[in-house]
Protein backbone atom coordinates (compact mmCIF):
# COMPACT_ATOMS: atom_id res chain seq x y z
CA UNK A 1 0.00 0.00 0.00
CA UNK A 2 1.42 3.42 -0.96
CA UNK A 3 1.47 6.42 1.58
CA UNK A 4 -0.43 9.73 1.60
CA UNK A 5 0.34 12.52 -1.21
CA UNK A 6 2.75 15.08 0.28
CA UNK A 7 3.89 17.97 -2.20
CA UNK A 8 5.75 20.72 -1.56
CA UNK A 9 4.64 23.81 -3.27
CA UNK A 10 6.67 26.83 -4.37
CA UNK A 11 9.74 25.04 -2.17
CA UNK A 12 7.56 24.91 0.68
CA UNK A 13 7.10 21.06 2.19
CA UNK A 14 4.64 20.45 4.45
CA UNK A 15 5.59 19.64 8.10
CA UNK A 16 3.89 16.92 9.78
CA UNK A 17 4.63 15.73 13.34
CA UNK A 18 6.05 12.10 13.54
CA UNK A 19 3.17 10.86 15.61
CA UNK A 20 0.30 12.34 13.64
CA UNK A 21 -1.41 9.62 11.24
CA UNK A 22 -2.09 10.69 7.61
CA UNK A 23 -4.20 8.11 5.75
CA UNK A 24 -2.52 6.64 2.53
CA UNK A 25 -4.81 8.55 0.14
CA UNK A 26 -5.02 11.88 1.73
CA UNK A 27 -3.51 14.75 0.37
CA UNK A 28 -0.99 17.47 1.67
CA UNK A 29 -0.11 20.22 -0.49
CA UNK A 30 2.62 23.29 0.38
CA UNK A 31 2.07 25.29 3.70
CA UNK A 32 0.48 23.33 6.11
CA UNK A 33 1.94 22.02 9.96
CA UNK A 34 0.26 18.63 11.64
CA UNK A 35 0.34 18.74 15.25
CA UNK A 36 1.91 15.91 17.48
CA UNK A 37 -1.40 13.24 17.57
CA UNK A 38 -3.53 14.98 15.11
CA UNK A 39 -5.28 12.08 12.40
CA UNK A 40 -6.17 13.26 8.73
CA UNK A 41 -8.33 10.57 6.95
CA UNK A 42 -9.16 8.89 4.24
CA UNK A 43 -10.03 10.97 1.11
CA UNK A 44 -8.92 14.39 2.81
CA UNK A 45 -7.43 17.17 0.93
CA UNK A 46 -5.27 20.29 2.96
CA UNK A 47 -4.01 21.99 0.47
CA UNK A 48 -1.41 24.94 1.51
CA UNK A 49 -1.12 26.35 -1.99
CA UNK A 50 -1.94 29.93 -1.41
CA UNK A 51 -1.91 30.80 1.91
CA UNK A 52 -0.95 28.81 5.01
CA UNK A 53 -3.32 26.00 6.98
CA UNK A 54 -2.41 25.13 10.71
CA UNK A 55 -3.56 21.72 12.42
CA UNK A 56 -2.74 21.75 16.17
CA UNK A 57 -2.23 18.55 18.61
CA UNK A 58 -4.62 15.65 18.75
CA UNK A 59 -7.17 17.24 16.18
CA UNK A 60 -9.16 14.86 13.89
CA UNK A 61 -10.33 15.71 10.63
CA UNK A 62 -12.57 13.15 9.07
CA UNK A 63 -12.95 11.61 5.69
CA UNK A 64 -13.41 13.19 2.80
CA UNK A 65 -13.12 17.08 4.37
CA UNK A 66 -11.35 19.24 2.51
CA UNK A 67 -9.19 22.21 4.01
CA UNK A 68 -8.23 24.91 1.79
CA UNK A 69 -7.36 28.64 2.27
CA UNK A 70 -7.77 32.37 0.74
CA UNK A 71 -5.70 34.13 -1.47
CA UNK A 72 -3.32 36.48 0.82
CA UNK A 73 -6.06 37.21 3.22
CA UNK A 74 -7.31 34.54 5.24
CA UNK A 75 -5.04 30.94 6.43
CA UNK A 76 -7.16 28.28 7.79
CA UNK A 77 -5.82 27.43 11.95
CA UNK A 78 -7.54 25.18 12.98
CA UNK A 79 -6.64 24.32 17.07
CA UNK A 80 -6.06 21.34 19.46
CA UNK A 81 -8.42 18.66 20.59
CA UNK A 82 -10.77 19.98 17.56
CA UNK A 83 -13.65 17.63 15.44
CA UNK A 84 -14.26 17.82 12.22
CA UNK A 85 -16.95 15.59 10.39
CA UNK A 86 -16.89 13.85 7.44
CA UNK A 87 -16.84 15.83 3.94
CA UNK A 88 -16.23 19.15 6.04
CA UNK A 89 -15.35 22.07 4.06
CA UNK A 90 -13.25 24.17 6.03
CA UNK A 91 -12.16 27.11 4.21
CA UNK A 92 -9.83 30.06 5.19
CA UNK A 93 -11.53 29.97 8.86
CA UNK A 94 -10.32 29.98 12.07
CA UNK A 95 -11.67 26.91 14.66
CA UNK A 96 -10.50 27.49 18.08
CA UNK A 97 -9.20 24.60 20.25
CA UNK A 98 -11.87 21.97 21.52
CA UNK A 99 -14.46 23.29 18.48
CA UNK A 100 -16.67 20.46 17.01
CA UNK A 101 -17.76 20.72 13.32
CA UNK A 102 -20.46 18.50 12.34
CA UNK A 103 -20.43 16.17 9.00
CA UNK A 104 -21.36 18.13 5.65
CA UNK A 105 -20.24 21.26 7.23
CA UNK A 106 -18.79 24.28 5.59
CA UNK A 107 -16.94 27.42 7.51
CA UNK A 108 -16.12 30.22 5.09
CA UNK A 109 -13.56 32.54 4.66
CA UNK A 110 -12.87 34.76 8.11
CA UNK A 111 -15.41 33.18 10.30
CA UNK A 112 -14.28 32.17 13.56
CA UNK A 113 -15.56 28.97 15.78
CA UNK A 114 -14.66 29.77 19.29
CA UNK A 115 -13.54 27.11 22.13
CA UNK A 116 -16.05 24.55 22.58
CA UNK A 117 -18.34 26.39 20.13
CA UNK A 118 -20.17 23.56 17.65
CA UNK A 119 -21.60 23.78 14.48
CA UNK A 120 -23.63 21.14 13.30
CA UNK A 121 -23.83 18.46 10.35
CA UNK A 122 -24.64 20.38 7.16
CA UNK A 123 -24.54 23.98 8.19
CA UNK A 124 -23.14 26.84 6.69
CA UNK A 125 -21.02 29.54 8.71
CA UNK A 126 -21.15 32.14 6.07
CA UNK A 127 -17.93 34.32 6.13
CA UNK A 128 -16.89 36.50 8.75
CA UNK A 129 -19.14 35.32 11.18
CA UNK A 130 -18.32 34.20 14.79
CA UNK A 131 -19.78 31.21 16.72
CA UNK A 132 -18.81 32.55 20.05
CA UNK A 133 -17.74 29.75 23.00
CA UNK A 134 -20.04 26.46 23.96
CA UNK A 135 -22.64 27.51 21.52
CA UNK A 136 -24.26 25.03 18.70
CA UNK A 137 -25.58 26.84 15.68
CA UNK A 138 -27.16 25.03 12.75
CA UNK A 139 -28.69 25.56 9.21
CA UNK A 140 -27.75 27.37 6.03
CA UNK A 141 -27.39 29.88 6.59
CA UNK A 142 -25.64 29.07 10.70
CA UNK A 143 -27.61 30.45 13.35
CA UNK A 144 -27.68 29.91 17.57
CA UNK A 145 -29.59 27.02 18.15
CA UNK A 146 -28.74 26.73 21.81
CA UNK A 147 -26.10 26.17 24.53
CA UNK A 148 -23.45 22.96 24.02
CA UNK A 149 -24.00 20.90 26.81
CA UNK A 150 -21.56 19.75 30.00
CA UNK A 151 -21.85 15.94 28.65
CA UNK A 152 -21.33 16.97 25.23
CA UNK A 153 -18.29 18.53 25.97
CA UNK A 154 -17.13 15.72 27.83
CA UNK A 155 -18.18 12.99 25.16
CA UNK A 156 -16.81 15.73 22.52
CA UNK A 157 -13.10 14.61 24.95
CA UNK A 158 -13.91 11.52 24.76
CA UNK A 159 -14.01 11.42 20.81
CA UNK A 160 -10.51 13.26 21.06
CA UNK A 161 -9.16 10.57 22.33
CA UNK A 162 -10.63 7.55 20.86
CA UNK A 163 -9.02 9.11 17.55
CA UNK A 164 -5.69 9.56 19.01
CA UNK A 165 -5.52 5.76 19.99
CA UNK A 166 -7.08 4.86 16.34
CA UNK A 167 -4.44 6.90 14.91
CA UNK A 168 -1.55 5.33 16.72
CA UNK A 169 -3.17 1.25 15.63
CA UNK A 170 -3.32 2.70 12.13
CA UNK A 171 0.02 3.58 12.26
CA UNK A 172 1.55 0.45 13.65
CA UNK A 173 -0.49 -1.27 10.93
CA UNK A 174 0.77 1.14 7.76
CA UNK A 175 3.82 1.98 9.48
CA UNK A 176 5.25 -1.56 10.34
Amino acid sequence: MSGPIILPWRGVSPKIASDAFIAPNAVIIGDVEIGSGATIWFNCVLRGDVNHIRVGDRTNIQDGTVVHVSYKTHPTIIGADVLIGHMATIHGCTLEDKAFIGMRATVMDGAVVEKEAMVAAGALVAPNKRVPQKQMWAGSPARFVRAVKPEELKSFAEAVDRYVDLGEEYNALFLA
